[in-house]
């Protein structure tokens, strides 16, 4: 090892070896062109020498015990992890003490009666440490059977012969084995005590076996009985090598904009298909959704599309194997979405029932709430239900849109508001202000009674306190009034209606008082003012436009009535040329003087009688 590897090994410890040689600056050097002695410097050798023997020898002491405890760790460790896995035997059988011979027979069905024990024969004194355990054996990877072990320590008598030890099961009958003792091996090894070992009961995962051991021949009383129940499929050991509990793994991905499932199959049953499908759980029973789907054993890529429609999380992956009474295995890929369990809420208008029926069992506290305007929903009194797999009713319900349920799970809540949409709303307050006077009115669906209490929001606080109350009855679509005396400005109503059992108490506020009377005359003059600034100038520009369509109105049939009567001057002439143009003579530049009227050259030629009755 090097010095290099000896500094990092002490580095790694913690501990100082004190084994380098000395260092150039520690060695005697005297000045420039001195030396020292031969017998300094062949001490100083042997020192290095021996402190790096040392040295080594005290690490190869501590990476041996580094090595050995390193084994047995490795040790322990694998004995944990074989501790995990069941036994294996090659072949079943009997097996018996060093000297004494045993043979292994069935019983027969009908054993004689039991006989009188010998003095001093009772179970205490002939069987001791009675074990019962599980052993498994294999013939392939995926063909492996249990078997029950049953291992005793006997004192052995000379009236006794053999034991006799029968195993039971639920709806089966007793199966029964002998396992004797030669004659000259127990007459041999009487008064002993041996020990005797069976593992040929076969067993199932799960199993519960009722064990009987008794002495052969049969004596009365001497008799051992004990239940035991064989170990399930949850261990790990049995669901990869025992048929009856392999099942399976599961594995898969979510595509929630597709609303799919994407599922692998791996360690499944040799040589057998396997069926794929979503189910909802419940409890012990997971109902299918129609949705099944068979891998076939000849695939080699062992993946399915299964489709969804809501992430429920009692919705469930559940596969098992082509085999009759396979065992099945599930996954549930959203146990987390509670969320969705609150969407199915129902309302019966005509019996005024709000239901809600969980899509998968949950523990949940359903209540009726009212909404306020800051988010948060305060319960109604006596209305809260503990829920968990039944349909749950609210009966007698007022569908306002502040109405609303909500469900708490553990320490999370949701809120849900069915009426937010005002569907379902049977009544309304409608408030109209005539003559700076607040007219309140209550109009209805249905026949219903209200309490109408008048309360004032004081500054600073957000409480209203009532100040009187009204109990109102209101018909099928007749409003009603609300004469409530004083002035109403600056107050609210608090409106709750009383025919029902579930209700929301809602507030409607009126508006506020105007500041004071000479501030209100001046804004209805102002108001009043720009009025007239908007309606004088409309009214202006719409006489113009009226005007002016007139004139042209008057233009236009005289221009027309002139167009025809030069038309018919046209027709009256030859025509001439060959496409028979109409000539019209020139204009005068020059107007005629006619009894001092001056008359345009244009009126003469176009309108002789008009210039004839202007010139007169």
């Amino acid at each position: 090892m090097t010095y290099e590897g000896l500094e990092g090994l002490s580095y790694f410890t913690g501990t100082d070896f004190n084994c380098y040689p000395l260092k150039k600056k520690e060695r005697g050097t005297g000045k420039k062109g001195t030396r020292s002695d031969s017998s300094q410097e062949l001490e100083k050798k042997q020192s290095s020498s021996s402190r790096i023997v040392d040295c080594y020898w005290l690490v190869r002491m501590i990476l041996l015990a580094a090595l050995v405890m390193s084994h047995c760790c490795l040790g322990l460790s694998g004995a944990a992890a074989g501790s995990t896995g069941l036994e294996r035997i090659e072949e079943c059988g009997t097996r018996c003490s060093q000297g004494l011979h045993c043979k292994n027979k069935p019983d027969s069905l009908f054993p004689p009666p039991c006989q009188t024990p010998a003095e001093g024969l009772s179970t205490s004194s002939m069987f001791h440490n009675i074990s019962l355990s599980t052993v498994m054996r294999c013939e392939g990877k995926q063909k492996c059977s249990l078997h029950l072990r049953i291992k005793t320590k006997l004192q052995l008598h000379e009236s006794v012969h053999g034991v006799s030890i029968c195993t039971m099961t639920m709806g089966m009958m007793a199966n029964c084995r002998i396992v004797s003792f030669t004659r000259a091996s127990r007459e041999r090894m009487s008064g002993r005590q041996v020990e005797l070992e069976n593992d040929c009961t076969d067993i199932s995962p799960g199993q519960q076996v009722r064990v009987t051991v008794k002495t052969v021949p049969s004596y009365c009383g001497i008799t051992w009985t004990a239940t035991y129940e064989a170990p399930g499929c949850v261990g790990e050991d049995l669901r990869r090598h025992v048929p009856e509990c392999i099942t399976g793994r599961l594995s898969y991905d979510v595509n929630p904009q597709k609303r799919e499932l994407s599922v692998r199959v791996s360690d499944m049953l040799e040589d057998y298909s396997y069926h794929l499908r979503l189910c909802r759980r419940r409890d012990f029973i997971c109902a299918g959704t129609g949705i099944n789907t068979l891998i076939k054993k000849e695939e080699t890529l062992k993946s399915v599309i299964l489709p969804y429609s809501r992430p429920l999380p009692c919705l469930c992956i559940e596969g098992w194997s082509a085999v009759m009474d396979a065992p099945r295995v599930q996954v549930c890929p959203f146990t987390d979405r509670l969320e969705e369990l609150w969407s199915e809420i129902t309302f019966n208008p005509l019996e005024g029932t709000l239901s809600w029926e969980p899509a998968c069992p949950v523990a949940a506290v359903v209540a009726l709430c009212q909404e306020r305007g800051d988010g948060d929903c305060v319960d109604l009194p006596h209305s809260s239900q503990n829920v968990s797999r039944e349909k749950m009713t609210f009966t007698e319900m007022d569908p306002h849109p502040q109405l609303c349920m909500k469900f708490t799970a553990g320490s999370q809540s949701w809120t849900r508001c069915p009426f937010a949409n005002g569907r379902f709303q049977a009544w309304e307050v409608v408030v109209t202000r005539k003559q700076g006077h607040e007219d309140v009115k209550m109009s209805s669906q249905i026949n219903a009674t209200f309490s109408v209490g008048l309360c004032v929001k004081t500054e600073g606080s957000a409480v209203c306190q009532i100040t009187e109350t009204h109990t109102v009855h209101v018909e099928k679509r007749k409003a009603v009034g609300l004469n409530l005396a004083g002035e109403l400005c600056n107050s609210c109503l608090q409106v709750t209606r009383l025919d029902v059992k579930f209700a929301a108490t809602v507030n409607h506020c009126l508006q506020e008082c105007d500041p004071s009377p000479d501030v209100s005359i001046l804004m209805s003059r102002q108001a009043s003012w720009d009025l007239t600034w908007v309606v004088v100038p409309a009214g202006v520009c719409l006489s113009g436009i009226i005007i002016i369509t007139l004139v042209l109105h008057v233009l236009l049939t005289v221009y027309q009535r002139r167009k025809r009567e030069r038309n018919g001057d046209c027709t009256s002439e030859k025509p001439i040329g060959p496409a028979f143009e109409c000539v019209v003579p020139a204009l005068q530049s020059q107007p005629v003087l006619h009894g001092g009227v001056l008359i345009p050259d244009s009126l003469q030629y176009g309108n002789t009688e008009k210039a004839n009755l202007i010139s007169n």
